[in-house]
């Protein structure tokens, strides 16, 4: 694979993991959309079958990291990091590329769940009240259709979560679901990842909403804080560490159990 295949292919199958699994997001919480309260099956389903279409898509072409944590524990599984930098970069641009076409697709869905008194508050109210402290992290009405975040705010049991479910996804990766090459998801690989990720989400998503991937965080949250939306709160920059950081560990722990056990 050429840097060039690497960095597209990353753009493109990012891109539209992070359209159909914000997507899905989306249509479970915002008001006037079809699958509104559908529920947190319908969510891990839903990114599953994201992470399925976007590794068979680009695949052949760039490998399907579509995740920083799966490029570190590739990258120390082989030894070879020459290419990290051109997956991060395609990773991090193609989830923001994918956070913008959310927000395209879901436009009026946004603004009418973003201007519902019943969501927002009255804003007499809060002209009362002064305005809003963006300093203090407040996640707004709809930072979750864009990054994830803690149900309790726990430094160590928040990172711990990430790390763990990081660990579980990059060592099936390792183990089951790499190509020939072992440099990126094969056929059987994508769909048996797919499954990984709808149970991490069951089994470990209730305590952080499994970011699980650096860039499928990162990116949509700096879409979050640029995009002109109504009273969508702040971007939550004080969590936002954590989702980063947990899975680069958990993928980083992942190769180093993967070296001693299986290799």
């Amino acid at each position: 694979m050429s840097s060039s295949d690497i960095f597209i292919g990353e753009i493109i199958g990012t891109a539209v993991l992070i359209l159909l699994g914000g997507g899905v997001v989306a249509a479970v919480v915002l008001k006037r959309s079809k699958a509104q309260n559908a529920g947190w099956l319908a969510i891990t389903f839903g990114w599953g079958f994201a992470v399925l279409t976007a590794v068979y898509m680009t695949g052949s072409l760039s490998g399907a990291h579509l995740n920083p944590a799966v490029t570190v524990g590739i990258a120390i599984k082989d030894g070879d990091w020459k290419n990290v930098p051109v997956y991060f970069a395609g990773q991090l641009l193609g989830a923001m590329i994918g956070a913008a076409l959310v927000w395209i697709a879901y436009y009026g869905q946004f603004h009418a769940h973003l201007t519902d008194r019943e969501i927002v508050g009255d804003p007499a109210d809060k002209a009362i009240e002064g305005p809003h402290n963006e300093s203090a992290g407040s996640a707004g009405p709809v930072l979750g259709v864009f990054s994830t975040g803690p149900e309790i705010r726990n430094v160590w049991q928040n990172l711990a979560t990430e790390i763990l479910g990081t660990v579980v996804l990059v060592l099936a990766v390792l183990t089951q679901g790499l190509n020939d090459s072992g440099k990126g998801l094969g056929v059987l690989g994508g769909l048996m990842v797919a499954f990984v990720v709808v149970s991490i989400g069951l089994s470990l998503g209730g305590p952080t909403g499994y970011a699980i991937n650096p860039a499928r965080d990162l990116g949509p949250r700096i879409v979050h804080a640029l995009l002109p939306l109504p009273n969508k709160g702040g971007s939550d920059w004080g969590y936002a560490w954590i989702p980063v950081v947990g899975p680069l560990i958990g993928g980083a722990l992942a190769a180093g159990i993967y070296n001693i056990a299986f290799a």
